[in-house]
C-alpha cells in the first residue's frame, strides 16, 4: 500500500519539478527588438580641411586670340589662337563649410541627401610660355610673339550629393556622387604682337590684345568621394572624408578640387 501512495505523490509533483527544465518544449519565446545606431533624420554640421586647387589654362588663351585677329589672314592661314601660351596652375590652402542633410536608415543600410559647402582660399595662376614665331601670310614675313596670363581665386561651391552607407556599430563608413555648382573670379588675357614685313616696302608693328572669364564666373560640374561618420552620442557625430569635385571648361579653363577635411555635427 505504500508504494502505491509513494507512485501517486511521485506524479502529482513531477509536472512541478520538471517544467523549469523543458520550457523549449512549450513553443517559441518572445525575442527582444534588434538594435542599431540611429542615424536617421535630419542633422547639421560644420568642416575644416585642407583644398588642393588645379587649373588648365592650356586652352584659354585660343579664344581672345582668335578674336582680337579674326579679321587677319594671320589667324586664317596659320591660326596663331591654337598655340598654347599658358600652362597649369596648382594651390593648395585650408578651406572651412558647413554641412546639412537627411537620412533614411533601413537597419544597417543608410541612403540620404546632402549639401555641403566649402568657401577656399587658394589662388591659382598660370604660368606663361611665351610663344615667337615667324610664319609667312599673304605674301609677308610676319614675326608673331604671343604672351597671356590666367587666373582664378576666390572659388566658393555648393556640392549636393547622394549617400549610402553601411552601420558598423557606431561608425558609419559611406561614399557619395553628386552635383557641384560654384563661382569664382576667372580672369584670361592674351597679347599677340605682329612684326609684318612685307616683301618690299619697311616693317610694320601691330599690337591685338584680348581678354575672357569675369568676376562671380558661375561653375558647374561633378562631386564624388566617401568618409567616415562616427557617433560619439545619440545626437552629436564627428566625421572625416575625402572629395573630388571637377568643374566644365569656363573660358576654357578646366578646374578640379580635391578636398580632406574633418567635422562635426548634430543630429536631430
Amino acid at each position: 500500500m505504500r508504494w502505491v501512495v509513494g507512485v501517486a505523490l511521485l506524479l502529482a509533483l513531477a509536472p512541478r519539478a520538471f517544467a523549469g527544465d523543458y520550457d523549449i518544449l512549450r513553443g517559441s519565446q518572445p525575442v527582444g527588438p534588434a538594435t542599431f545606431t540611429r542615424w536617421s533624420g535630419f542633422y547639421v554640421g560644420g568642416s575644416y580641411g585642407w583644398s588642393d586647387g588645379n587649373a588648365d589654362f592650356s586652352n584659354s588663351t585660343s579664344g581672345p586670340v582668335a578674336f582680337s585677329l579674326r579679321f587677319t589672314t594671320l589667324e586664317t592661314v596659320n591660326n596663331p589662337s591654337s598655340w598654347p601660351v599658358l600652362g597649369t596652375a596648382d594651390h593648395g590652402s585650408a578651406a572651412f563649410g558647413g554641412f546639412a542633410g537627411f537620412n533614411t536608415q533601413w537597419q544597417d543600410l543608410i541612403l540620404g541627401l546632402e549639401a555641403n559647402v566649402e568657401h577656399t582660399s587658394f589662388s591659382l595662376h598660370a604660368t606663361n610660355n611665351p610663344i615667337t614665331r615667324v610664319v609667312s601670310a599673304g605674301g609677308d614675313t610676319d614675326t608673331v610673339t604671343i604672351t597671356g596670363s590666367g587666373s582664378v581665386t576666390n572659388l566658393d561651391f555648393l556640392a549636393l550629393r547622394a549617400r549610402a552607407g553601411w552601420v558598423l556599430g557606431n561608425f558609419l563608413p559611406y561614399g557619395f556622387v553628386g552635383f557641384a555648382l560654384g563661382r569664382a573670379d576667372v580672369a584670361v588675357s592674351a597679347t599677340v604682337s605682329v612684326q609684318q614685313c612685307p616683301s618690299i616696302g619697311a616693317c610694320s608693328n601691330f599690337i591685338f590684345p584680348g581678354s575672357a572669364g569675369r568676376p562671380g564666373d558661375l561653375l558647374y560640374g561633378f562631386d564624388v568621394g566617401g568618409g567616415m561618420d562616427v557617433a560619439l552620442t545619440p545626437n552629436i557625430f564627428v566625421r572625416g572624408e575625402y572629395e573630388y569635385t571637377r568643374f566644365a571648361p569656363t573660358s576654357n579653363v578646366l578646374i578640379t578640387v580635391s578636398s580632406a577635411r574633418v567635422g562635426g555635427g548634430f543630429k536631430f
